[in-house]
């Protein structure tokens, strides 16, 4: 009988949604422990930094790393992880590009902090206590990771071999990174284990390839669900976004906001969907009678929001210019 892999899995900075991905699988986790012990996996079982750190370098197989890198301990287990495992894969969008706490990017630990525990409505704190790195008290002196003032993707901390992306990743692709990993049939380091096409090549709706004279947003009106959300004039991130989702949103009637990263050609996610919507837009021919280009793009609500959601550490700006 040969000897089964050992799986490691990390969740860092992100939601705890790519931990319910794994059992998204349903009865294919089964298969997976047919072949696969987890050694690792706080979230499901008692295990300490300390039996990572005994553990002989290389020891994990594969190390499933989701999440971003936004505190001191993040950093810490990411080195220390790609040295236990013989492969690390950046696994689901925040690992990936940086996801959702990437926005913070916009702000700084100041900022941030500011707002969690001193500006926000339902927030009480009249003696203004904001988190430290270490406080003496009674008991003695209590000591928190650092909180860094950038989000990072894991591969601007270490080196990756693979990447699964997703908010969090289908169960097809997880499947299919299993099923590579055990056959010994992953591709080069350093690819993304999901399809080189758009969400546009999955998505089933209609294409006229017409401009579209407003943006609208989806809470105000419930679009066709027969025609393609651009052409109706709901910014749609699939033209932009790599596929091996299935369309799940869009078959749900609700546009793609890009959580499957950038297309394998582009330079980054952002700037491919603004060069797309220019063009829908008209927005190259500004000398059309009665077109304003700045009073279309005002409709526009969240720029960044938008077109860099869960991409922004991993664009070419990747954070607003800290002021000392």
């Amino acid at each position: 009988m040969l000897e089964k892999l050992k799986f490691g899995f990390y969740w860092a900075a992100s939601c705890g949604g790519c931990e319910i991905a794994v059992l998204d699988i349903n009865e294919k986790i089964l298969d997976v422990l047919e072949i696969a012990d987890i050694v690792f996996w706080p979230v499901a079982m008692d295990v300490k930094y300390k039996d990572v750190e005994a553990m002989p370098d290389g020891f994990m197989d594969v190390c499933f790393f989701n999440g971003a890198v936004r505190t001191e301990e993040q950093e810490d287990l990411a080195n220390l992880l790609r040295r236990k495992a013989k492969i690390l894969i950046a696994f689901g969008t925040c690992a990936h590009i940086g996801g959702i706490p990437g926005l913070a990017n916009v702000a700084d630990r100041r900022e941030v902090f500011e707002r969690a525990y001193l500006e926000s409505p339902s927030t009480v704190n009249p003696t203004m206590i904001v988190p430290e790195v270490s406080v003496e008290t009674e008991e003695g002196v209590l000591t928190l990771p650092k909180f860094y003032n950038t989000v990072k993707t894991l591969d601007q901390v270490v080196e990756v071999d693979y990447y699964i992306p997703g908010c969090p990743p289908p169960p097809t692709l997880i499947i299919e990174a299993v099923q590579a990993i055990a056959g010994g049939s992953l591709p080069p380091k350093g690819a993304v284990l999901a399809p080189p096409k758009s969400v546009c090549d999955e998505c089933p709706r209609t294409r006229e390839e017409k401009k579209i004279p407003a943006i609208r947003r989806i809470i105000d009106f419930e679009p066709d669900p027969e025609k393609c959300l651009l052409d109706q004039g709901i910014i749609c991130m699939g033209p932009a976004t790599r596929g091996g989702c299935g369309a799940m949103c869009l078959n749900a009637n609700m546009p793609c906001t890009g959580c499957g990263g950038p297309c394998p050609e582009a330079i980054e996610q952002g700037s491919a969907m603004i060069s797309a919507l220019s063009t829908v837009l008209g927005l190259a021919s500004e000398k059309e009678e009665g077109f304003d280009p700045e009073e279309l793009m005002e409709q526009l609500k969240d720029p960044v929001g938008t077109f860099y959601k869960y991409g922004l550490p991993s664009s070419i700006v990747n954070r607003r210019v800290m002021k000392r």
